[in-house]
Order: C-alpha cells, then structure tokens, then sequence
C-alpha cells in the first residue's frame, strides 16, 4: 500500500509542478506557449481556462496533502 501511495505522490507532484508553471503570471511565463494567458489560443479562451486551470490546480492539491497526510500516518 505504501508503495503505491508513494508513486501516486510522485505522479501528483510532477503533475502539479506542470499545473503550476502554466498559470498566467506577469511575464506569462510557460502558459503562453499553450495560450492560457492570452485571450485566444489554441485551448478555447483566456478566462474560461485560466478558471479550469485553477479548479485542477486545486483538486490535485488537495489530492497532494491527503496523500501526504495518509503517508505520514502509515
């Protein structure tokens, strides 16, 4: 069970370090390779997905401190 706990944590933080560097910062960094930060692109829209982004973003944490806290207590 601890083992594959461990490699669920590994695959969430590799994903959530992905996650992270496509939000939209000031100099729109990785996401604007992939047209999140601007207004059209080939993912839809800036908004819409800037929002979808975060919602993930969010969700795979949470996935990351339950999984972490489960580790801990095993």
């Amino acid at each position: 069970m601890e083992a594959i706990l461990s490699v669920l944590q590994i695959g969430v933080s590799a994903l959530l370090i992905a996650l992270i560097l496509m939000h939209s910062g000031k100099d729109a960094g990785l996401s604007g390779a992939f047209g999140v930060g601007s207004g059209a692109g080939p993912l839809g829209g800036g908004s819409n997905t800037e929002r979808n982004l975060t919602r993930w973003t969010v969700f795979f944490c949470i996935v990351f401190v339950v999984n972490t806290i489960i580790l801990i207590r095993i």
